[in-house]
């Protein structure tokens, strides 16, 4: 039977694996002493979707959800203990940030080398890099991108839900998953970043705003934050009352 503790620990493992590898692939394209600098959005997809891929094989104990919204609608359609739900965020929270941290230690020499030119002046380039780590909006208008999250989150969590293995999360699914994560990303990301999971996008920020050391970094954009948490949130309570009839 599966623990609180277990809980806990494998969504933080493989949480924290997740943001590793998906602000990773970010800073791949960003930086500017980076092999991969502008490869583009196809690059970024594929990295997020083989992200969540390694993060929920390696926390398949818990079942891999890394995600509250998930963790959320499993628990409506009954698939989750309710008392297991604040384990499985808070681990999922407290990987998110740990991952971002680890991603920035990662690229730290690139990160100091984005913020000067070839000669040595400082550019300010680095207040562009919060997009590495948290996701912003193609317009600027919170009301529609909530309902973009809303309808993406939901894409993902249907999947989930109703898809070959009904809620049964496990290695199969995972790889699934993975790819309608590529398919989200390339079909209707663009306009918010899809982050489809409130502490992919909230983690991150927290950790940038107080944690990460980059040099003229930029501004964490708190008027947004809410919008990548509301919008994943309320799809996980229509899919997951969905499932549960």
């Amino acid at each position: 039977m599966l623990t609180a503790t277990d809980a806990f620990l494998w969504e933080f493992l493989g949480t924290t694996l997740l943001l590793l590898l998906g602000n990773g692939v970010c800073a791949v394209n960003a930086l500017r002493t980076s092999g991969g600098k502008g490869t583009g959005w196809v690059l970024i997809a594929f990295g997020w979707g083989m992200a969540v891929y390694v993060g929920a094989s390696v926390a398949d104990v818990s079942g891999g959800h890394l995600n509250p919204a998930v963790t959320v609608m499993l628990a409506l359609k009954g698939a989750v203990s309710w008392s297991l739900v604040p384990a499985y965020v808070g681990g999922q929270l407290l990987g998110a940030i740990f991952g971002a941290v680890l991603a920035w230690a990662a690229f730290k020499q690139l990160f100091d080398a984005n913020n000067v030119d070839e000669q040595g002046k400082v550019t300010g380039a680095n207040s562009e890099t919060g997009g590495i780590f948290f996701t912003g909006p193609a317009e600027p208008n919170n009301l529609w991108n909530t309902v973009t999250e809303f309808i993406a989150t939901s894409v993902l969590l249907i999947f989930i839900a109703f898809g070959p293995t009904g809620g049964e999360l496990g290695p199969l699914t995972y790889f699934g998953v993975a790819f309608v994560i590529v398919s989200i990303g390339m079909s209707l990301g663009t306009p918010t970043g899809y982050a489809l999971n409130p502490v992919r996008d909230f983690g991150p920020r927290l950790a940038y705003a107080f944690l990460l050391p980059i040099p003229g970094k930029g501004n964490p954009n708190w008027g947004y934050a809410w919008v990548p948490v509301v919008g994943p949130m309320l799809a996980a309570v229509a899919v997951g009352l969905l499932a549960a009839l």
